[in-house]
């Protein structure tokens, strides 16, 4: 017997959903994808320690579930291509509310307090952007 007398079950589609964005790398792949990643070795670039085996494989599952579509491109050498369906652009909201969060979370070990206002407002750079070696 549940203990829980107002909980409603997670429905089935956010279940199916869940399944899917829960796996790891999956959901920076999207976010990669949404910040221009195309190619394989851009994901590669962005995403940093992804291991090539893994990072075939979640790009194969997202095609599979219909949220990137690979196209070969006749060039020599050939090349492969993964852009995000109109389903995987669906997804932006989330990926964007995922990244407000983050930015409002404060750094492991850190608490929320130790950050101040423009620490936690400033947006973070672009994943491909390169961080500045200046010393300010």
């Amino acid at each position: 017997m549940s203990r829980c007398r107002k909980c409603i079950p997670v429905p089935e589609e956010v279940r199916r959903a869940a399944d899917l964005l829960e796996r790891r790398w999956l959901l920076t792949i999207v976010y990669a994808a949404h910040s221009g990643a195309v190619r394989f070795n851009e994901f590669r670039q962005v995403l940093g320690s992804i291991p090539p085996r893994t990072l075939a494989a979640r790009l194969s599952e997202l095609e599979g579930a219909g949220v990137l579509e690979r196209t070969v491109v006749a060039s020599r050498p050939p090349r492969v291509e993964y852009h995000l369906t109109e389903e995987g652009r669906r997804l932006k909201a989330i990926v964007d509310a995922l990244h407000a969060w983050a930015i409002e979370r404060p750094p492991a070990g850190r608490p929320a307090a130790s950050l101040d206002r423009a620490q936690r407002l400033s947006p973070s750079p672009h994943p491909t952007a390169r961080a500045s070696t200046r010393n300010d």
